[in-house]
């Protein structure tokens, strides 16, 4: 049977790598989706796709540090779909980078709102259309905010490490409303986000030796771990920070 039969859910940052391939998962699972992002033609693409295999999918293009954004997208789904049970709260940026005295107000700033306002204001309007029959809200943090300290990434961190935060505040405030509230903290994983790292071979064996696995994940990976989140599977699970890290948080060498 499939998981997410007639479940609603939106997907944030679903142009491209985890999201996109979430998106899809979940649509391959039975949910009815509206899919969001910047990029209006990526959107309309995925949806296409979603369409030709069967699922059903609308998108709205925008960005999520907009609060009438954030609004719009659970008023679509309500409208189209007529409920919303899953918000995958994943759109992100790498954002600013550089030594910390360097780094503007402004490149700081933006960086916050994308990470962790832009997940605040999913979980805002998000919350409210499932406190009558419950649902699963997720969070995309980093194992950069999590597990390890990485040099010139403090906007990143700060802003990952504020997510998971905010996902502990909202299991306990929303726990009895049957509404679960998860973090998932993926490894490196092979995205266009993860290409801003760097792309060079050293780089590349840099970062798979963070790993125990000695690998980096697929989108595809991290989508399996988003759907336990999203299904019943997880039905007892929530204020939790799911390490989906291919070991980074053991390995020493």
């Amino acid at each position: 049977m499939k998981r997410l039969l007639d479940k609603v859910a939106i997907v944030t940052g679903a142009s491209s790598g985890i999201g996109r391939a979430t998106a899809k998962l979940f649509a391959e699972e039975g949910a009815k989706l509206v899919v969001a992002a910047r990029r209006q033609q990526e959107l309309d693409a995925l949806v296409k796709e979603i369409s030709h295999a069967g699922g059903s999918a609308i998108a709205l293009a925008g960005d999520v540090i907009e609060e009438s954004y954030a609004e719009a997208l659970v008023d679509l789904a309500l409208q189209e779909y007529g409920s919303l049970d899953i918000g995958f709260n994943n759109a992100g940026t790498l954002g600013a980078s550089g030594s910390t005295p360097d780094i503007t107000l402004e490149a700081w700033n933006d960086t916050i709102n994308t990470n962790l306002n832009g997940a605040f204001l999913g979980a805002k309007y998000q919350i409210p259309a499932m406190l009558r029959a419950g649902g699963s809200l997720i969070f995309t943090s980093s194992f950069v905010g999590h597990t390890i300290g990485m040099p010139e990434k403090a906007a990143y961190a700060a802003s990952k490490a504020g997510v998971i935060g905010l996902t502990k505040a909202l299991a306990t405030e929303y726990g009895a409303h049957s509404i679960r509230v998860n973090a998932l903290v993926p490894g490196g994983t092979n995205t266009p986000m993860a290409e801003e790292f760097g792309t060079s071979p050293e780089v590349v064996e840099f970062v798979k030796q963070m790993h125990a696995l000695k690998r980096t994940a697929t989108p595809e990976e991290m989508a399996k771990s988003a759907l336990y989140l999203a299904s019943d599977d997880s039905s007892f699970t929530t204020g939790t920070t799911m390490l989906v890290d291919g070991g980074v948080s053991i390995n020493k060498t």
